[in-house]
């Protein structure tokens, strides 16, 4: 009977291990070509507003302002309803999808100039949008909502444009958004 309890204490073992080791993500090479080619071309000063039935005089000013652990605000954020379309400003390339506790549900897509474009807190993106996709400026790309450390706020999305990488050299997106 006791062989029986240590086979069955090495199966358990054995199960519990095997749910512990998590397979390493995928990433998806992004295309070599079309990176290069947006390298190349400027960025416009103009872009598109992103929220759908949203217009300019709509928008407030909210780059700068204090945020909690002594952070600054890296974006404007942009109110409109729960399911509200989102629109891509600019031709790019998908570079990441992820949900994570500070933006919730954000798509980052790098545009001109390798310029790197975030949305943030969206209630979800377009279904099949994956990492690697080309999209084009006003192209469907997700849904505002209120995901992250945005769950008690109002729906809205965050917008923010970064010039010296993924998180890195933000700008005030809000004089671009015509």
């Amino acid at each position: 009977m006791r062989p029986f309890f240590v086979y069955i204490g090495i199966i358990f073992v054995t199960v519990v291990l095997s749910a512990c080791t998590t397979t390493p993500k995928k990433t998806t090479p992004l295309p070599s070509a079309d990176l290069a080619r947006l390298k190349a071309t400027p960025l416009s000063h103009r872009l598109p507003i992103p929220v759908k039935g949203i217009q300019r005089d709509a928008l407030s000013d909210t780059w700068g302002a204090a945020r909690s652990h002594g952070r600054r605000h890296e974006g404007i954020d942009i109110l409109a309803p729960r399911g509200t379309k989102i629109y891509s400003t600019t031709d790019g390339i998908v570079a990441d999808l992820r949900d994570n506790n500070l933006g919730g549900k954000v798509i980052w897509i790098i545009g001109p100039a390798a310029s790197w474009h975030y949305y943030a807190h969206l209630d979800g993106h377009k279904r099949g949008l994956s990492v690697g996709d080309a999209v084009k400026k006003g192209e469907l790309i997700g849904y505002v909502g209120n995901t992250g450390n945005a769950r008690h706020t109002l729906p809205h999305l965050h917008y923010g444009l970064y010039l010296d990488g993924k998180g890195r050299g933000a700008v005030n997106p809000y004089p671009y958004l015509r």
